[in-house]
């Protein structure tokens, strides 16, 4: 199997990773503090990659540690303004409204890099961006607060997987995937520290069981893989694969937290996972 094809594979599995964690999240979370909830994420992941590249930790260097710093900023970014997005809005919509970073990704690349972009990924990028309006616009035209939120938080992640998609064309990302995550740790910290209401031993099972399984599936696993992988993949067909994340966090959203899967949702739905469709086809060259 070709490494590209693996990774693929690979990727979509991390979304229904990443699809289940909306829900799980929100239910650990509840009005639990956002904060340590995302520190303890953190350090747990941390603790499990330092085991898992404990060979490529020998490659770590100055150069590796500050990379993996500026990775982990806009990262968190990312992470932490979905994860209060959560809490105002429901998951199967925080997960498809956070699929506009395959909008943003194409769009970053060519007002600053001015780098050409296929007309397919234009294509599905406006059926994913219509898809994303269909879902989160209400029939008075407001957003929510959880909305906003989750929106910006894709800026976050788009800018991240630019940086990593640039780095990876360069080095071997692998020495600075402990270091960026090492840093998410640090700074959520930080934030918990000056949060006055966070609850640091909160007596909720379903708060560490979140926890848990966020360190490990959604956390270790798929950002260590969406990283290797783009070294095989681009960023914007990155963005495109992990609109398979609000499939399956719509189905399980329905599953554990019962949430209504609208006509809303499900039109929304379709016409992003069309644009995953569209991204993946090949079209034939014209014979001369």
């Amino acid at each position: 199997m070709e490494k590209k094809t693996l990774y693929l594979i690979l990727l979509i599995l991390g979304c229904a990773f990443w699809g289940i964690s909306y829900p799980v999240t929100k239910l650990a979370v509840g009005n639990l503090s956002t904060h340590t909830f995302l520190f303890y994420r953190f350090l747990l992941a941390t603790i499990v990659l330092c085991f898992v590249f404990s060979k490529s930790m020998k490659e770590t260097n100055r150069e590796t540690i500050i990379m993996g710093m500026k990775l982990a900023i806009p990262l968190l970014v990312g992470i932490h303004l979905q994860t209060l997005g959560l809490k105002y809005s429901s998951a199967s919509q925080c997960s498809l409204i956070a699929s506009t970073c395959v909008v943003i990704v194409p769009v970053m690349k060519v007002a600053f890099f001015r780098k050409k972009i296929a007309l397919k990924i234009w294509l599905a990028a406006l059926m994913a961006l219509a898809g994303t309006i269909v879902i989160s616009l209400r029939s008075d035209f407001k957003i929510s607060i959880g909305d906003l939120y989750t929106t910006a938080g894709s800026l976050g992640f788009a800018v991240y997987l630019i940086n990593v998609e640039r780095y990876t064309a360069r080095r071997n990302i692998i020495p600075t995937i402990v270091p960026m995550f090492a840093t998410c740790t640090i700074v959520t910290f930080i934030i918990a520290l000056l949060d006055t209401s966070a609850a640091w031993q909160p007596d909720s099972q379903v708060f560490w069981l979140g926890i848990v399984y966020c360190a490990l599936f959604s956390t270790a696993f798929m950002y260590s893989v969406s990283n290797i992988s783009q070294r095989y993949i681009s960023a914007e067909k990155v963005a495109i694969i992990y609109l398979f994340e609000p499939v399956f966090a719509a189905f399980f959203a329905f599953l554990i937290l019962d949430e209504s899967l609208s006509v809303r949702l499900l039109v929304g739905g379709l016409l992003i996972f069309g644009a995953t469709i569209i991204s993946e086809i090949k079209l034939k060259q014209p014979l001369e």
